[in-house]
């Protein structure tokens, strides 16, 4: 009777078993810890593959020892006898303590190494150093030897460790990007060390791994793995851009501003204009995405402008309504943000 209750019970969830089997597979190839794309996101994957395999081996004993038990000490027919009891087995307590054990150990070593090694950035550094800083809900990203600063999007070299400097000006986040490299806490007063390295050009997709507010799920990011002679004319382009950019505004000429710049400059200039409070706007026009997830077109610009709130929940960005910008201006400032581009 109870072999056929447990037989039932199994048919029931094999179903489950091969949904789970199935969806397993799926997602995109730019953000998933199972389809690496950078040495450190490799490096994990063995260490999950070596958790799964410890797993089935406990789950493979145990299914033999339940199906061994289930079967010679069953109840059998007109069998109404007390089986014998049975305290304690010296020998049995000892393996079953050892082995875990001897398992666990199997598990950490290989595991404090890596991490370990995840960590140490001496060697990256000689390659590239960039700054981190998680906000409310936006990454700003600095190239403090370049004198170059963006946000939403890090570009890094293809092929080469880049160090990462990582800290927080506000709560505690995480910096993920899983088809690079694992998680790495971002703490105020507190500055965490990790690398990436990306084998191949394209754009990977990162996360906060921290529950930070109400917009925690919004708090994206993009990684940009550029060839080394694209990466180095992106570093270029950058840094004369902004300075052409500070340099028009400084000169305050405001006879041959458009109106697009006039309402960026008595606006938005001074937040993003530094890039520390608010995300640099340099190259707003070569961006993937509005605010870290939206599509990245003058509609949801506009939207976006009118109203941050309503489209990321505690967003320090104030909204700016009809009576400070008209929507003439609203669609010229627009216009002006899109047209930021490096080429």
């Amino acid at each position: 009777m109870v072999v056929k209750k447990s037989g039932k019970m199994l048919f029931r969830l094999l179903p489950i078993g091969l949904m789970a089997l199935l969806l397993s597979g799926c997602g995109i190839p730019e953000l998933s810890a199972l389809q690496p794309r950078g040495e450190g996101a490799e490096m994990q994957l063995e260490i999950i593959k070596l958790s799964l395999w410890v797993m089935l081996f406990v789950l493979a004993i145990v299914a033999v020892i339940y199906v061994y038990v289930l079967m010679k000490f069953r109840r059998k027919s007109g069998d109404n006898t007390v089986p014998k009891q049975v305290e304690g087995n010296h020998t049995l307590e000892i393996i079953w303590t050892v082995i875990p054990i001897l398992l666990l150990v199997v598990l950490a070593v290989p595991t404090i190494k890596t991490t370990v090694e995840l960590a140490d950035a001496k060697e990256a550094k000689k390659n590239e150093q960039i700054n981190v800083t998680a906000n409310l809900y936006w990454w700003e990203f600095e190239y403090p030897d370049k004198g170059v600063s963006t946000g939403q999007e890090l570009v890094i070299p293809v092929g080469k460790r880049v160090a990462v400097n990582l800290t927080s000006k506000d709560v505690i986040h995480s910096f993920w990007v899983p088809a690079l490299s694992g998680k790495t806490d971002t703490n105020p007063g507190l500055d965490n060390e990790m690398w990436l390295q990306a084998q191949e050009a394209g754009t990977y997709y990162g996360k906060c791994a921290e529950l930070c507010g109400p917009s925690h799920a919004l708090m994206d990011f993009k990684v940009i793995a550029l060839e080394q002679d694209d990466y180095d004319a992106w570093l270029k382009d950058m840094k004369t851009a902004k300075e052409a950019e500070t340099k028009q505004l400084d000169a305050k000429n405001e006879k041959n501003w458009t109106t697009g710049e006039q309402v960026y400059a008595q606006n938005c200039l001074s937040c993003h204009g530094g890039g520390k409070v608010a995300p640099s706007l340099t190259n707003f026009g070569d961006r993937q995405r509005i605010a870290g997830y939206l599509d990245h077109d003058k509609e949801n610009l506009e939207k976006w402008i009118r109203n941050p709130q309503k489209e990321k929940q505690g967003t320090k960005m104030p909204g700016f309504s009809e009576d400070k910008i008209s929507d003439e201006e609203l669609s010229e400032l627009a216009d002006y943000l899109l047209d930021k581009k490096l080429q």
